[in-house]
């Protein structure tokens, strides 16, 4: 977050500029970026990877963002606040009431290298999920993401940046939070302890692309991103740790992340490892029924090329493999999937076809789960 905007303080006008959005400042006190935007969608999926039977069409808007930043009183003061509309942003389709609020938080800044932050935001996780949907190059996340990604929590966040005398760089990540995902409700005995590190050899990505997929910018030297991230949730109570249904029991859990995101001329490969462990993953009600922590190893890679400026060709592999005390209660997954993506305007307008294959090795009726295909073709469009 960065202002350009500071007038002499006898100038009372606000000013307005949409260069990046619209930014609205008076002086040095105050600064709001405003943003918006949207991903509409059109998706054909069929139940059984054995024939071609379109079983579910797929016509929605899957997100609909409303985005906020800036500073009050000193541009070492920051907040960023984002809101979701679509019935997804809100959890309406697994969860049972709207949750439109999905960052709030406020930053304060001693350096520009340190900063600490209060609120609800992303935790310093896999790479894939801190990479704002709207960067995305393809139209979802892979499913290794939706098994043991971090994703949202509300606590304290601090991010410092170590630059060597040389071209790298380290950047240090740590989060203590709830434990309990996004909006919790009034929190148990148990916190959530997260810290990362990052290590980049080559030095800085253009216009910060070790968060963003694709090689966009056409690096004209190698740059590369090492990461690795350690998150222990204590009595955690979802199947997920900040995300998933509800145990009958906490459960202390640990996660480890390795990722990596390479980029030259053109083009780009992202790498994910994932593993969660518990000690006791099992958790039963007195009808017996069991709810089950996922543990077990997932994966995600992607390699990209850019083949143009503005039209890039992606290929994603991801899996999910339970360890096997949950055998029963959850299948191996496999997805591969290749997309298209036309850029008219960078990330934030662009053209994506998707088109991809899921399947699971068991036959176990608890999940419902199919090999299925699937296709996607989607519009962002935001400023």
């Amino acid at each position: 977050m960065q202002s350009s905007f500071a007038q002499n303080e006898s100038d009372e006008r606000a000013l307005i500029n949409v260069k990046n959005g619209i930014s609205i400042s008076k002086d040095s006190l105050f600064l709001l970026n405003l943003r918006f935007r949207m991903q509409n969608r059109f998706g054909l999926n069929s139940a059984s990877g054995e024939d071609l039977d379109i079983d579910r069409v797929d016509f929605r808007i899957r997100r609909l963002r409303l985005r906020l930043d800036g500073y009050v009183l000193s541009p070492k003061i920051q907040y960023y606040i984002q809101l979701g509309f679509s019935k997804a942003d809100l959890d309406l389709e697994s969860g049972g009431f709207a949750q439109p609020i999905r960052d709030a938080i406020v930053y304060y800044y001693f350096k520009p290298n340190f900063y600490m932050g209060f609120g609800q935001s992303k935790l310093p996780g896999n790479r894939e999920r801190v990479v704002s949907s709207g960067n995305l190059q393809f139209a979802d996340r892979s499913i290794a993401n939706g098994f043991f990604t971090l994703d949202r929590d509300f606590g304290f966040f601090s991010y410092y940046t170590y630059q060597t005398s040389g071209l790298s760089q380290f950047q240090i990540k740590a989060a203590i939070n709830t434990g309990e995902g996004r909006n919790p409700s009034v929190g148990d005995k148990g916190l959530s302890y997260t810290g990362r590190i990052e290590y980049l050899p080559f030095g800085k990505f253009k216009n910060n692309g070790d968060y963003s997929e694709g090689d966009l910018e056409f690096e004209d030297r190698p740059k590369l991103s090492l990461g690795v991230t350690y998150n222990w949730n204590e009595n955690a109570h979802r199947t997920r740790g900040q995300l998933g249904s509800l145990l009958y029991e906490g459960r202390d859990l640990n996660v480890f992340i390795a990722d990596a995101m390479f980029k030259y001329a053109g083009w780009g490969a992202m790498a994910e490892f994932f593993k969660r462990g518990s000690k006791d993953p099992i958790t039963m009600n007195e009808a017996g029924d069991v709810k089950a922590v996922v543990v077990g190893i997932g994966t995600n890679m992607h390699l990209s090329k850019m083949i143009s400026r503005k039209d890039e060709l992606a290929f994603r592999y991801a899996s999910v493999r339970p360890d096997e005390i949950i055998n029963q209660y959850q299948n191996r997954l496999e997805e591969t999937a290749v997309g298209y993506t036309r850029y008219l305007n960078g990330h934030r307008i662009k053209l994506q076809g998707n088109l991809g294959y899921v399947w699971n090795d068991g036959q176990i009726e608890i999940q419902n789960l199919d090999n299925y295909w699937f296709a996607t073709f989607q519009v962002e469009f935001g400023i």
